[in-house]
């Protein structure tokens, strides 16, 4: 079975941005000068992303002008954006705007990953929605030594523990990494 990761950094107070969907708070943080991200990405075979995350990367890296800078960002792995709306796509990126349930479209999303993982990149309803649905697999936190009063949570959902247990974490940097396996409990 092919490992579907929601790997994401979050604040302190459990926000992966702030009310205005930005990332500001998350780039003044000095970040890890080790290579565990570029292992990380050489291990996924495809992205999962909600639309409101693929719109914020879309104008954060002015994609319309500067399609080169998904591929500096994610190579050129097939990715899925699960969205409502109409989205603008570059020509020549493998991005596939998708309408419906994870379960409809998990089939799809584990061809295009072969034997690699899916890294759901975000955000924090999509990776609820995997959960929901049963197929996620592992929780990877990046914990910012910052605080928001509010923005978008990590992980808009009730999980109890015996569905989550950590399986690591340590310092990375200002970071903190922690891993959770994802159970699911009998019901």
């Amino acid at each position: 079975m092919t490992n579907v990761i929601y790997n994401t950094a979050t604040t302190l107070s459990g926000f992966i941005a702030d009310d205005d969907d930005a990332l500001d708070w998350l780039f003044v943080v000095d970040q890890p000068d080790d290579d565990s991200f570029g292992s990380f990405l050489a291990s996924v075979g495809a992205l999962v992303m909600g639309s409101t995350t693929y719109q914020w990367v879309y104008d954060h890296e002015r994609l319309d002008e500067h399609p080169e800078r998904w591929r500096a960002s994610y190579a050129d792995r097939p990715t899925f954006v699960f969205t409502s709306r109409d989205l603008p796509v570059p020509e020549g990126l493998d991005i596939h705007l998708v309408r419906g349930a994870v379960a409809d479209h998990i089939g799809a999303i584990a061809a295009a990953a072969g034997d690699r993982d899916i890294w759901v990149v975000g955000g924090g309803d999509l990776a609820g929605q995997f959960y929901d649905s049963g197929h996620l697999t592992e929780v990877r936190l990046s914990i910012a030594p910052v605080t928001l009063t509010s923005g978008a949570p990590v992980l808009p959902r009730r999980i109890e523990a015996d569905a989550l247990r950590l399986t690591s974490a340590h310092a990375r940097g200002q970071f903190v990494e922690a891993r959770y396996e994802v159970r699911y409990p009998r019901r």
